[in-house]
């Protein structure tokens, strides 16, 4: 089975592992399933999410692939790198969620990206539960040594607290 390289995916160690890069509002927050107006996760092992604020909330994590313990033998094969990550809304607050993964080369620069269109979760017509996004990257030439993983949101009302995007059970996982 593929191991999970991102830290802390699920909260379970509060903020820890992840750099915020952006904390707007009341900043990030780490809650308990299901949380208030919120729905359970079909995973048992996911306890815990991020919650996002009222001003754009993103986190991120850069793998070091070399220190994970990849020969650059193996990451010049280009193996599959799979990403996946969940996010869920309140229903009664609007938020919008986004996400952009890269992989990097040793010099840090972009090789290639994901980043679908931001979503905007509106409880008037969306249930608001919890969502998969997830993308394979596969032919992107050989010289990957790092991966960026940056996620968030914000809620769509600009209410005080913690209403916006809650992100869980993110994971990054190279196929060798």
């Amino acid at each position: 089975m593929a191991i999970n390289l991102l830290k802390n995916p699920s909260g379970e160690e509060q903020l820890e592992f992840w750099e915020l890069t952006e904390n707007g509002g009341s900043g990030w927050k780490v809650e308990d399933m299901p949380g208030d107006c919120g729905f359970d996760f079909c995973n048992d092992g996911v306890t815990k999410y991020f919650a996002t604020s009222f001003e754009l909330c993103l986190k991120r994590q850069v793998i070091d692939l070399s220190a994970g313990g990849y020969s650059d033998e193996q990451l010049d094969s280009q193996p599959a790198v799979a990403v996946e990550d969940w996010y869920g809304g309140r229903t009664d607050c609007g938020c919008s969620y986004q996400m952009t993964v890269c992989l990097l080369d040793g010099d840090q620069e972009v090789m290639q990206s994901f980043k679908p269109e931001p979503v905007t979760l509106d409880p008037d017509c969306d249930d608001c539960s919890w969502k998969q996004v997830s993308h394979t990257f596969s032919d992107y030439g050989p010289g990957l040594r790092f991966i960026s993983f940056e996620h968030g949101g914000q809620d769509s009302n600009f209410w005080d607290g913690w209403f916006g995007v809650r992100v869980t059970g993110s994971s990054v996982t190279v196929d060798v």
